[in-house]
C-alpha cells in the first residue's frame, strides 16, 4: 500500500491536474446526464402539479417535488414563469407562486445528496461527504420556516418584486450560454446517442433505465478517482491555505460560489462539486458554508438575464428568488450562531447516518418524496 502511495505521489502535478480535470468534465456529464433523464421522465407531471396552486402550504410542497422530479430549480421556476405570464402582474398573483420557488430551492439540494452517497464504502468519508451536502437542505429548511410565514402575513417578496419590476422599466434581456454547460451536454447527449440509435438501440423506459444506471456509473467512478486525485493534490499547505482563506474571508466563498454557478448555470453542480472535497476532509464544513450561499445566489442571475425578455411577471418571479436568497444569506452570513445552527444539525445527521445507514434513505425519501407527496394531499 506504500509503495502504491509514493508512486501516486511522483506522479507530476500537471498530469494529475490535467487527469483531475478530465475527471470533472466526466462527473459533470453524468449529472447533467441523471438530471435530463428524470427531467424527460418528469416534465409533464411537473408542470401539472404547479397548476391551480392556491395554498401555499402545497405549493411549498408542490416546488419540492416537481424539482426533484424535473432534478433542477431552474426548470422549475420556467414552469412557474410560463403560468404566471398570462395573468397580470400584481402582488398577490405573484405571491401565490413565492411557496413553489421557495420548495425549489429546497427539492435542488436532492442532487447533492444523493452524490454524497457515493461515499458510503469508507465511513469516515461518508460522514463528512453527507453533512457536507444536508447543510444546504438545513440551510434552505430554515430559511423557508423563516420566510414562508411572513411572506403569508405580509406578501413582502411579491410586493417588492412588483415594486421593483415597475420600477425598473425594462424591455430588452441578455442571454447568457455557459460554454462549460454546453460542452457538459454535449458530452451528455452523446452517451444518450450511443444508448438509443447509436447503439444498444434502447427506447422508452429501458433507455430511460440505461440512462440512470450510466449516470450513476459515471459519477461514482469518477467520484472515486476525483477523490483520490484531490487528497494527494491539496495535502499539506494547498489544503491548509484553501481552508484559512475562506475562513478568514466569508465574502470570497460566496463570490466564488456566485462565480462558478454563473459559469455551470446550475447550483446542483457547484454544490456536488464540494462534495467529493467535503468528503476528503480538504475542506471543513464551517469554511465551504459560504461557498453554498454563493451558489445559491447564483443560480438566480442566469434567470434574472433571461426573465428582462420573458415580461414583467417572468422578471418577477427570477426577482422573488433573487429577494429570498439574498435574505438568508443576509439572515445567516453575518452571525457566527446562525451559520452554526445549519452546520450543526448536518453534523447531528451525518453522526446518525454514519451509525445506521438506514437512515440516509428515512432522511433522503421522507424529505423529498413523502414529506411533499403528504402536503399535497393535505393541503391541495
Amino acid at each position: 500500500m506504500g509503495a502504491f502511495v509514493s508512486t501516486e505521489r511522483r506522479i507530476h502535478p500537471a498530469v494529475r491536474g490535467a487527469v483531475l480535470l478530465g475527471l470533472l468534465y466526466l462527473f459533470l456529464v453524468g449529472i447533467q446526464l441523471l438530471s435530463a433523464t428524470f427531467k424527460g421522465l418528469g416534465k409533464e407531471q411537473a408542470e401539472a402539479l404547479i397548476q391551480g396552486i392556491s395554498n401555499p402550504f402545497a405549493g411549498l410542497a408542490v416546488g419540492i417535488l416537481a424539482t426533484v422530479l424535473v432534478q433542477s430549480s431552474s426548470v422549475t421556476t420556467a414552469f412557474v414563469v410560463g403560468i404566471v405570464t398570462v395573468g397580470e402582474l400584481t402582488p398577490e398573483a405573484i405571491s401565490a407562486y413565492v411557496p413553489v420557488i421557495m420548495g425549489a430551492n429546497i427539492g435542488t439540494t436532492v442532487t447533492n445528496t444523493l452524490v454524497s452517497m457515493g461515499h458510503m464504502r469508507r465511513s469516515a468519508e461518508f460522514r463528512r461527504a453527507f453533512a457536507g451536502a444536508t447543510v444546504h437542505d438545513f440551510f434552505n429548511l430554515i430559511c423557508v420556516a423563516i420566510f414562508l410565514p411572513i411572506e403569508i402575513m405580509t406578501g413582502v417578496l411579491g410586493k417588492s418584486a412588483v415594486w421593483l419590476v415597475n420600477a425598473m422599466q425594462l424591455n430588452t434581456g441578455v442571454e447568457y450560454k455557459s460554454p462549460i454547460k454546453s460542452a457538459v451536454k454535449a458530452g451528455a447527449k452523446e452517451i444518450q446517442g450511443w444508448l438509443g440509435e447509436g447503439g444498444l438501440g434502447a427506447t422508452g423506459n429501458w433507455f430511460a433505465a440505461l440512462s440512470v444506471v450510466a449516470a450513476i456509473a459515471l459519477l461514482m467512478t469518477a467520484l472515486v478517482w476525483i477523490t483520490r486525485n484531490m487528497r494527494v493534490l491539496m495535502a499539506g499547505r494547498i489544503e491548509q491555505t484553501l481552508n484559512r482563506a475562506l475562513e478568514k474571508s466569508g465574502l470570497l466563498g460566496i463570490l466564488l460560489g456566485v462565480l462558478i454557478t454563473v459559469s455551470v448555470q446550475s447550483s446542483s453542480i457547484t454544490t456536488s462539486l464540494l462534495i467529493p472535497m467535503f468528503g476528503a476532509g480538504l475542506l471543513r464544513l464551517d469554511a465551504g458554508f459560504p461557498i453554498l450561499l454563493g451558489a445559491n445566489i447564483g443560480t438566480t442571475v442566469t434567470a434574472l438575464l433571461a426573465a428582462v425578455v420573458k415580461g414583467p411577471a417572468g422578471l418577477a418571479i427570477a426577482i422573488v428568488h433573487l429577494l429570498f436568497n439574498l435574505g438568508g444569506t443576509l439572515l445567516f452570513f453575518p452571525f457566527k450562531k446562525m451559520r452554526s445552527i445549519p452546520i450543526y444539525l448536518a453534523r447531528r445527521l451525518a453522526f446518525t447516518a454514519q451509525r445506521r445507514r438506514i437512515w440516509v434513505l428515512v432522511y433522503v425519501v421522507g424529505a423529498f418524496v413523502v414529506g411533499p407527496l403528504l402536503g399535497i394531499l393535505l393541503f391541495r
